[in-house]
């Protein structure tokens, strides 16, 4: 699998590419947002890790432009470890927050997760059903497409996780703390604001009006469900 690094400190891009070679993936290098989209637009890529603070074009701007049209995973590194800068790279479409300094062990094993997560997207036994709807709302797990009344819409690997998962289980009601460790397959352990991001981008793309749900409702000191009620709309 081919992961692209793009720092402009290029001692850190050269130690991670260290690193990952050693797990067999191939590593492609850029130092700024500019050259990591030129980058994506000429080669296959299946993971992004980005830093935030570069010349040129920083990795706030450059994921925005990104997730304009492509749904590949991405990772922030950024020296800042404040939560407001982890919700900020999470708001535009990141799917993980690394700090630096950061442990190899840790970069690589998120590496890993995220991309089992992405190549094997809510993998399911082909015994099960692959498609699953509620009223005009509709998951296609075996092409990977949501759509709402028939138009299609783009999320992010993580966002289609936990599309799925309620999907999967229309009217159950799922705390956050299980979406996140379902998800991430880690311990909530201040996964509360991670959950809440996505879970409203998945309402301001699938929803009518985000404020006024039909499908992905609130169940208030509880979590969240997919409204089953809409089967019979």
């Amino acid at each position: 699998m081919n992961i692209l690094v793009c720092d402009d400190d290029r001692a850190i891009v050269d130690a991670i590419e260290i690193y990952l070679s050693q797990e067999g993936y191939t590593v492609l290098k850029a130092y700024d947002g500019l050259e990591a989209i030129r980058m994506l637009q000429e080669h296959e890529v299946h993971l992004l890790l980005l830093d935030i603070m570069m010349p040129h074009m920083d990795g706030i701007r450059a994921a925005v432009k990104i997730r304009e049209s492509s749904g590949i995973p991405i990772i922030f590194l950024s020296a800042k470890s404040e939560d407001t800068d982890k919700i900020l790279g999470l708001n535009i479409g990141a799917d993980d927050y690394i700090t630096k300094p950061f442990n190899p062990l840790e970069l690589t094993a998120r590496v890993k997760s995220l991309l089992r997560r992405y190549t094997q997207l809510g993998a399911i036994s082909k015994q099960r059903p692959s498609i699953f709807r509620i009223g005009g709302l509709m998951v296609d797990d075996d092409r990977k497409e949501v759509t709402v009344d028939g138009e299609p819409v783009k999320l992010t690997p993580i966002e289609y996780q936990i599309l799925l998962l309620l999907m999967q289980n229309p009217g159950k009601v799922f705390s956050i703390a299980q979406i996140y460790e379902k998800i991430w397959h880690e311990d909530a352990i201040g996964g509360d604001n991670t959950v809440a991001v996505h879970i409203r981008h998945i309402r301001e793309k699938i929803e009518i009006n985000p404020k006024e749900p039909r499908y992905l409702k609130v169940v208030w000191g509880v979590g969240y469900k997919i409204d089953r009620e809409q089967e019979r709309i």
